[in-house]
């Protein structure tokens, strides 16, 4: 119960401040940091061809994030599929099939993150590096400059004001543009948090070396397997963007249940914060980027009344129920972390649409299941960074739509009125989950460890099996 009080709290007390900052670096704002981050911006916009202070209208904003996405694909794609001619692969890691490399590809570039591998065996320190690490950085930045699109169009856009004056909005909207939001907040918030983050985990014990792993006799002289390697890397970046970005994907297997992942008390809680900090940050950048409070307020009450109860209740289910004192119901728990941290990691990883685990979900108690499984299923509590905001739109669009149907009057939200047209987008996108029902989130599929295939089945407890 202390470390789920902690977590609110720090998440709450670290939110606000970066919220507010998040809000300024998504507005384009002067900051005192311009001189460094401006150095690091003007190469990248001068190789894109672009001025971050020209508008796109939303037709172009979207094309430029599928362009974005594709070029993104070919290169990651290639690096998988050639790691092993490629320098940094001290583990002599082979290259990926191209139907593997396809898989994972797009799985980190839609930021899904579901591995079909493990990272410590079969991918190089570069692949990880230049390959899942900047899709985990980049994908979840790419959410958010859309959240913050779609914010600028249902406000009127940038040039609101004068468009107004130009009388009878003859303007195309402007929602910003697509290259700045996306390169702003990944150098001037992303970055420097991760690195903060990766610093902090390093000093617990997580691996951060570029040497390969050490060669070790096993404790137990009675195995056939004469010596084991202990596979090591830069593991705490991967850690700190997998926890900050909403991502999910490990470098190890079993995830963060590997003591290297996971080493201490003090990780277990700063990867916890993690899972929601980002995401209540962009709640409270709602306030100060749009210019409303009080539908900043509702939001983040929202979300906060909501992840409580769901974290509440598998605490509950886990540690406190008539059934927590079975002791079947540590299979799969790491005994060094406990019960109670486990279930808050499963409520806050699947709010949140991040998908790392400490504790095998396949391991919960029933009810906690139903806490996990419900939470990916609304997929709006706190939810992905950019699209859980997206998705909490529209259930509000929803909302306000049935309450004008019950009340018989035209439904508007913030001076737009909800149509037909509207209506028929919002039923195909709460419809398209359910509909694409063999879709598997991040690691939570039951019988499935993280990086573990189901077929073939290999006992958990196995002698030389990590």
């Amino acid at each position: 119960m202390t470390e789920f009080l902690l977590v609110f709290a720090l998440a709450i007390a670290l939110g606000w401040p970066l919220g507010r900052y998040l809000a300024a670096v998504m507005r384009g704002e002067p900051m005192r940091g311009d001189g460094l981050f401006l150095w690091l911006e003007r190469p990248l916009y001068a190789l894109i061809g672009t001025n971050p202070q020209r508008g796109m209208s939303w037709r172009g904003y979207a094309s430029a994030f599928v362009l974005s996405n594709l070029m993104l694909a070919v290169i990651v794609w290639l690096i998988l599929m050639t790691q092993a001619w490629l320098p940094l692969n001290p583990n002599g890691a082979p290259n990926m099939s191209w139907d593997l490399a396809l898989h994972t590809m797009v799985s980190f570039l839609t930021n899904t993150n579901q591995q079909h591998y493990s990272g410590q065996a079969q991918l190089s320190y570069l692949a990880h590096m230049t390959g899942i690490v900047t899709l985990q950085i980049i994908t979840p930045m790419m959410g958010l400059a859309l959240t913050a699109a779609t914010l600028r169009g249902l406000f009127g856009g940038r040039n609101a004001q004068a468009r107004k004056a130009e009388s009878h909005e003859q303007a195309p909207v402007d929602v910003g543009n697509y290259w700045a939001d996306v390169i702003r907040p990944t150098l001037r918030f992303m970055v420097p948090l991760c690195l903060v983050w990766s610093v902090l985990l390093t000093s617990q014990g997580v691996p951060a070396t570029l040497a390969g792993g050490p060669v070790v006799a096993p404790v137990d002289a009675t195995v056939e397997m004469k010596e084991q390697k202990i596979p090591l890397g830069p593991v705490s970046p991967m850690v700190a963007i997998k926890q900050l970005g909403t991502n999910g994907g490990g470098w190890y297997g079993p995830n963060s249940s590997v003591p290297l992942e996971n080493p201490t008390p003090l990780s277990n809680l700063l990867e916890t914060l993690a899972l929601i900090l980002v995401p209540v940050a962009v709640a409270f950048m709602i306030g100060p980027f749009t210019g409303r409070r009080k539908f900043a307020g509702m939001v983040f009450g929202t979300m906060l009344l909501m992840s409580v109860a769901s974290a509440g209740f598998a605490i509950w289910s886990e540690g406190h129920s008539s059934t927590s004192s079975d002791i079947a119901l540590m299979e799969g728990k790491e005994v060094r972390l406990g019960a109670e941290p486990s279930a808050l990691w499963a409520a806050l990883t699947t709010q949140t649409s991040n998908g790392s685990v400490n504790a095998m979900h396949d391991s919960l108690a029933p009810l906690t299941g139903l806490v996990t499984i419900s939470d990916m299923l609304i997929n709006a509590i706190w939810g992905g960074i950019g699209s859980g905001l997206q998705q909490f739109l529209t259930y509000l669009l929803l909302g306000v739509f049935l309450a004008g149907l019950m009340t018989g009057r035209t439904p508007e939200l913030f001076g737009r009125k909800i149509e037909a047209p509207e209506v028929k987008l919002l039923a195909v996108l709460v419809l398209l989950q359910p509909l694409v029902s063999a879709r598997t989130d991040r690691h939570h599929v039951v019988g499935a460890e993280p990086g573990r295939k189901l077929e073939p089945w290999v006992p958990r407890h196995q002698p030389g099996v990590l």
